[in-house]
């Protein structure tokens, strides 16, 4: 596969019913990759099913399931170009009980767009959305305000909204030069979207497929060691096993020696591919399905994580991490395990001990040996996994050193993690 142009991952995010799916299918119905008749038949099964406007959302959601429920429940794929790049979209839940897929979702993202109804405007999901993106690691993002057709296309609504919507950014640490555009439009109707809309002629800014051209292409790890966290392994007849996952680090190779941890299996590369497409090297930003012979389809989970023989990804056995609490009901002390979720790793983990509590403000240590920490407030935390679990330095690969801490169905807590001691052995 060529490589003209740079490869970034692009997820949307946002409250649920707020239109992502729709504006995602509606992008690409503008670009010309929807066939005509496919679309008709959505619409008739929409209509069937007393969802009519959700065609458009039907381009992205394949599976049963979320046709009948009308919300999206795991993580699509689909691919574009535009002048500048080439983008992989990642279509992200917004439903509460779905944000580990969210998670899975914006731990390979380069960019977001977070979509806000301007019938509803910031909701619970928006904030928890963008906190997590910005934790894990995406550091630009584009605003697209939905359903302007639904206040009438009204420009004093969406200033108000904007205006919100910037100082919310600024709480979450986005700076303002990396939020590339606030935008006002219509997934549904296509206002803004790919055309230019003749309904708001008081906006002059982007529309959000030229937005896309304004993002960053992110610092690519190539001269790290190799790191692919992976997604799920498939056995293919008369293939063998085939890996799937994003290269986070480092540069992969048909011939490669590669090892598999925390299992510790090791196996030889034969092929790569992405979108079909063979490749000759796989680098940082590539969402890629690769053949391995000596792993087995069994040998592998969600989460675990390939790396090169001679540099293996480090299984640990206790990490140090600064955590920021979010949300908890009463105060985390000593022993609470909730799950962590890590690259696509989730596994439970303990807080062992709690180390220093930090002004989050002044990130000055304000007391030592803390008995607990509760929310709004952020602690240098020793942390023990239940089970193996391959964790690495934020400073050395942010990718695999940063993650969110989810309990009770909500978003307990993020951090990045600070030293890891391996496992011995």
């Amino acid at each position: 596969m060529p490589r003209e142009k740079p490869h970034l991952n692009l997820v949307f995010i946002g409250h649920v019913d707020h239109g992502k799916s729709t504006t995602i299918g509606r992008l690409f119905y503008d670009l010309g990759l929807i066939d005509e008749r496919l679309l008709e038949e959505y619409r008739k099964e929409a209509e069937e099913k007393g969802k009519v406007g959700f065609e458009f959302a039907y381009v992205m959601d394949k599976l049963k399931e979320e046709r009948e429920r009308g919300i999206t429940i795991d993580i699509a794929y689909r691919d574009f170009e535009t002048k500048k790049y080439y983008f992989t979209i990642i279509d992200a839940p917004g439903h509460q009980d779905f944000v580990k897929n969210m998670i899975t979702g914006a731990s390979q993202a380069d960019a977001a767009v977070l979509v806000v109804a301007a019938t509803e405007g910031i909701m619970p999901q928006t904030r928890e959305h963008a906190i997590l993106a910005k934790t894990l690691g995406i550091d630009q993002i584009i605003v697209f305000v939905n359903k302007m057709d639904m206040v009438n296309y009204d420009q004093n609504k969406f200033e108000t909204l904007k205006n919100e919507i910037q100082k919310f950014l600024a709480t979450v640490g986005y700076k303002a030069d990396k939020i590339k555009a606030i935008i006002p439009g219509s997934g549904l109707k296509g206002d803004n979207v790919v055309k230019k809309s003749e309904n708001m002629p008081w906006y002059n800014g982007p529309t959000l497929v030229e937005a896309f051209d304004l993002l960053e292409e992110p610092p690519r790890l190539v001269d790290k060691p190799l790191r692919i966290p992976i997604e799920k392994a498939l056995s293919i007849k008369g293939v063998g096993t085939v890996l799937t996952g994003r290269v986070e680090s480092g540069v992969l190779r048909p011939g490669d020696k590669v090892i598999l941890q925390p299992l510790g299996v090791q196996g030889e590369v034969k092929s790569i591919e992405m979108h079909h497409q063979p490749l000759d090297e796989a680098r940082p930003g590539d969402n890629i399905g690769f053949n391995v012979k000596g792993i087995g389809k069994d040998d592998v989970k969600r989460g675990d994580v390939v790396g090169h023989v001679d540099n293996p990804p480090t299984v640990a056995e206790r990490f140090v991490a600064h955590v920021v609490v979010l949300y908890h009901p009463t105060a985390i002390t000593a022993g609470y395990t909730p799950v962590f979720h890590i690259h696509t790793a989730q596994v439970a983990c303990t807080f062992d001990k709690l180390l220093k509590k930090i002004d989050t403000k002044t990130g000055q240590v304000v007391e030592e040996n803390p008995q607990y920490i509760k929310t709004g407030e952020s602690a240098l935390v020793e942390i023990v996994p239940t089970k193996p679990v391959v964790v690495e330095k934020f400073q050395d690969f942010p990718p695999l050193g940063r993650f969110a801490i989810r309990d009770m169905s909500k978003t307990v807590a993020v951090g990045v993690v600070k030293e890891v001691t391996p496992r011995s052995g």
